[in-house]
């Protein structure tokens, strides 16, 4: 379904795309040419509806519609619509929590069974800053 909405789709972007092509402006004319509109009217004569501008309107229609077509069934292909929380595990019931099991380096078991890796690294306590002299 969604490959003959997107097929339509372009067949209407190609034809929507000829048909304005091929109309000619409201000022085509000569007197457009230098400003006169021949209508005292704000945007020009209304001449009557052509072919080609109920073939624009026809088309820009279904474009709109094919469009909107498109997004909605993108959006109910992608999954969109699922939260977070419904892909993450199982977790513990609120309130109580699962006792979560750390190790610190002094309790980690030696990697090999001749000696151990683990080192411990005496810390040396900061010197203390030296008192500021005596302004004189």
């Amino acid at each position: 379904m969604y490959t003959l909405v997107m097929i339509v789709h372009v067949l209407v972007c190609v034809f929507l795309i000829v048909v304005v092509l091929l109309q000619s402006g409201k000022a085509a004319d000569l007197a457009g040419a230098f400003g006169g509109m021949g209508s005292q009217t704000a945007f020009g004569p209304r001449g009557s509806a052509t072919l080609l501008s109920k073939a624009t309107t026809l088309s820009a229609v279904l474009f709109m519609v094919t469009s909107l077509s498109l997004s909605i069934m993108a959006t109910r292909n992608a999954g969109l619509g699922s939260s977070v929380l419904d892909t993450s595990p199982a977790t513990a019931p609120a309130g109580k929590s699962a006792p979560v099991p750390i190790q610190l380096p002094a309790q980690q078991q030696p990697a090999s069974k001749g000696g151990s890796n683990v080192h411990t690294i005496p810390l040396q306590p900061a010197p203390a800053p030296a008192a500021p002299a005596p302004a004189k």
